[in-house]
């Protein structure tokens, strides 16, 4: 009966970690495919969120099968309920992606207002930040969520970054202003993915040590 649960456990970090992979590719194309304007990749990313969506529901399907039938206790419990949680923070940082693509089918049919240098660096940072909270999950270690919390703080910086340039860009020219508010719409939308991955290492920190490290001041909690 343990195996069979112990397997059941594997079988839904599985599945977890099939939804990370799927969002953190999510990330990647369309920050690329508003650098390439790429219209038919920006609809593929559109088109492919039903997929992450049916793995959510899939996910939850399984911890509450799991909560009923198996009544775990412990870390076995704390890894059934954190995982729906995160997977609501995943299917929502793909929410994000998608709102990326839609800034980028608006933005293609208009001249580019300037070379993206910010946004492509403050999405590979957020990207890395999703990467390395599922890796936390997969290693068994929270030691990484302080760095986590630096990182983030550099992702808030260069969204402030850009909203001042594109306000210029607005103010020098009020027919820059559609162009401007799509872009730092992109850069909102990589900010709020930045928070979705704290919020997964966060619950991370939780299953492993017990311990709730949210409201904590961004303070080191100890195992």
């Amino acid at each position: 009966m343990e195996r069979k649960f112990d397997l059941e456990l594997n079988f839904l970090k599985e599945n977890l970690l099939k939804m990370a992979s799927l969002t953190e590719e999510g990330i990647s194309k369309s920050i690329k495919a508003l650098a390439d304007r790429n219209t038919e990749m920006a609809q593929e990313i559109i088109n492919d969120d039903d997929v992450v969506d049916l793995l959510e529901l899939d996910i939850n399907n399984q911890c509450l099968r799991l909560l009923a039938l198996k009544q775990p206790m412990a870390i076995d419990l704390r890894m059934i309920t954190s995982s729906m949680k995160i997977c609501s923070h995943l299917e929502r940082i793909a929410d994000q992606t998608v709102n990326i693509a839609e800034r980028t089918l608006e933005l293609s049919k208009q001249p580019l207002l300037k070379p993206l240098i910010d946004i492509p660096r403050m999405a590979k940072i957020a990207q890395e930040m999703v990467i390395t909270s599922i890796d936390g999950l997969v290693n068994n270690d929270s030691t990484y969520v302080q760095e986590l919390y630096k990182q983030d703080d550099i992702v808030d910086k260069l969204n402030d970054q850009i909203f001042r340039e594109l306000l210029t860009y607005m103010i020098e020219d009020p027919r820059t202003i559609k162009r401007a508010v799509s872009l730092m719409l992109v850069g909102r939308h990589l900010e709020r993915i930045g928070d979705l991955a704290i919020n997964i290492a966060e619950e991370v920190f939780y299953i492993i040590n017990g311990k709730s490290i949210k409201h904590a001041d961004k303070k080191p909690v100890e195992p």
